[in-house]
């Protein structure tokens, strides 16, 4: 077989050979580990079955890929139990096997053995109000994990265990873990941190930040936003301001300081308050970014808040109260037989008791029985056909005569 190999300058993902020619791994398995190991760290914020369903991959199929690289080693799952009596599910995927103590390590963030987180999500699905988390492939181990070679020809060094992990990303960062919103208690806490350092600064919190280019919407949002930000303790407003600090976590360009988001967060509440929640809100405010970038964070949320408030949610028409049940009907006189004794009928026409009614029926069926017994048996065909042939026969003949 003749082969012809064109090396790709770019748009590549790498892969070890162990894994493209893994005896026991079929190809769905293979193809799903590549596929999720190429993805850049802003996309796989999905469950494992998401990616799979991206590469229409679904049903068995799926099932038998993920089974196999459960069994290996390349895929790892966990549940564990989070604030709110919620449950999560955390998936650990590698493109080299690992064992559960490695797995287990990962779990907690730290490197094992030479291995090294290389990327991490969080999302998917797992229950009802659970979350998901994703641990992103890993590379090579450091050049330190491996022994010095010897002087022999060819060079040769002691064999050592396969390893992975390697040089971070230039745009990853393994700082603190903070992709879920916080705590409303953690954000009050926060919240009166801040207006403490804002009364320190006089006029900080009122003298909203000037965004150049923005225009009338800006003046829009400035005002819906006073008008909403009112009651600037309310609970609306803290959760739109926690969901516009939040927004970093999801797109960088969306970073946002508490001035910026104080100034935004009466606009974010009256979203809010319309029926729309926190987390479609952060949906909205994140999807369909500008494909050159985003220039001035805070004059972009300001327009989208306003170009795209929803309408106000329907006022529902008070119910219509259930109508009365019918007044039940008067006592009359039962006209069966025995002594006068009166009833209440339960449809207008009943003239009788339900004893009495029965009564008659139970006569009336007697009766048809006696009745029955009583006719003479039908005659058979046959002889039935002989009497209505004779009733013809001796009848008046056909006229001959004229």
């Amino acid at each position: 077989m003749l082969s012809h190999v064109i090396p790709p300058v770019r748009g590549y993902t790498k892969c070890s050979n162990s894994l493209v020619r893994h005896p026991r791994l079929c190809s769905d398995a293979k193809i799903l580990v590549l596929y999720v190991q190429g993805l850049p760290a802003c996309d796989r914020d999905k469950a494992l079955s998401e990616h799979a369903r991206s590469l229409l991959m679904t049903g068995r199929a799926y099932q038998r890929a993920k089974a196999e690289l459960l069994a290996h080693g390349y895929v790892h799952e966990r549940r564990e139990r989070i604030a709110g009596g919620r449950w999560r599910t955390v998936q650990v995927m590698s493109n080299e096997p690992l064992t559960a103590d490695q797995a287990a390590r990962l779990y907690a963030g730290a490197p094992a053995d030479g291995y090294a987180v290389v990327g991490a999500g969080r999302a998917g699905r797992v229950g009802r109000t659970g979350h998901a988390g994703q641990v992103g492939h890993a590379g090579r181990a450091a050049s330190g994990a491996w022994s010095a070679p010897s002087t022999r020809f060819p060079t040769v060094g002691e064999p050592t265990g396969r390893s992975v992990g390697g040089q971070l990303p230039a745009d990853e960062d393994l700082g603190e873990d903070t992709s879920h919103p916080p705590t409303e208690a953690e954000a009050g806490e926060e919240a009166e941190g801040d207006a403490a350092a804002s009364e320190s600064v006089p006029g900080s919190a009122s003298v909203p930040v000037p965004v150049p280019g923005l225009g009338a919407a800006q003046d829009s949002a400035a005002a819906q936003g006073s008008a909403a930000a009112a009651p600037s303790g309310s609970a609306e407003v803290l959760a739109a301001e926690r969901v516009l600090l939040s927004l970093r976590h999801e797109r960088r360009e969306l970073l946002l300081g508490v001035r910026e988001a104080r100034t935004l967060a009466g606009l974010a509440a009256e979203w809010l308050r319309r029926g729309v929640s926190p987390g479609d809100l952060r949906a909205a405010l994140t999807r369909g970014l500008p494909k050159d970038g985003v220039r001035s964070a805070l004059g972009f949320l300001a327009h989208r808040l306003v170009e795209k408030l929803p309408a106000p949610p329907a006022e529902q028409p008070e119910p219509v109260p259930p109508s009365p049940p019918p007044s039940p009907l008067a006592l009359i006189a039962c006209a069966g037989p025995g002594e006068e004794h009166m009833f209440r009928p339960n449809v207008p026409w009943a003239t009788t008791c339900g004893p009495c009614h029965r009564e008659e029926q139970r006569a009336y069926w007697e009766d048809m029985r006696v009745r029955t017994e009583a006719a003479p048996e039908p005659l058979p065909w046959r002889e039935r056909f002989a009497a209505e042939g004779a009733e013809v026969g001796t009848g008046p003949g056909p006229d001959v005569g004229g």
